[in-house]
């Protein structure tokens, strides 16, 4: 995967060293529950749709851009179910970063939209829809970890309103 430019230039300067990175992630879940998860490039195991946040860029519609640049679906952003911290990861080229993370729970903008699911850039082999509980058995900890949090979310009651900026 590439990296994006904005952290390409800060890495011009801080060469390896540790950088904290606003990241957001998100729960898509279709009309019949069903979550969007894509096959990464890099590791080769199912995930949430994920990524970092551009410059000034609001989180909800950085979740919305990076779900329609990986699967080719339009979300509708309903509400942050979390907020996270990711331990520090070394890339392969010696990078290391840390996430805060922004978990959102989201739904296709139309039953069309859902159907629209495909690979839609070079960071996934596949994107497909899967029960919650029918997961492929490569899905790793981190996403089972992301999809309990916004189960736990959405079983909390609420008031109804949704605070999405």
């Amino acid at each position: 995967m590439p990296i994006p430019p904005y952290v390409a230039g800060l890495r011009s300067h801080v060469g390896t060293d540790l950088l904290w990175l606003p990241a957001v992630t998100g729960v898509v879940l279709d009309d019949d529950g069903r979550v969007l998860l894509g096959r990464r490039a890099d590791s080769g195991r199912w995930a949430l749709v994920s990524g970092i946040l551009d410059p000034g860029e609001e989180p909800a519609a950085g979740l919305a851009r990076e779900v329609l640049e990986e699967t080719a679906v339009e979300v509708r952003v309903e509400a942050l179910a979390a907020v996270t911290t990711t331990p520090v990861i070394t890339y392969p080229n010696g990078d290391r970063s840390a996430y805060l993370d922004l978990c959102f729970v989201a739904r296709p903008v139309s039953p069309a939209a859902a159907a629209a699911a495909r690979v839609a850039d070079d960071e996934s082999l596949e994107v497909a829809w899967f029960s919650v509980g029918a997961l492929p058995d490569d899905v790793g900890p981190w996403t089972r970890e992301h999809l309990a949090l916004a189960e736990r979310y959405l079983a909390a009651p609420h008031d109804g309103a949704i605070f999405v900026r």
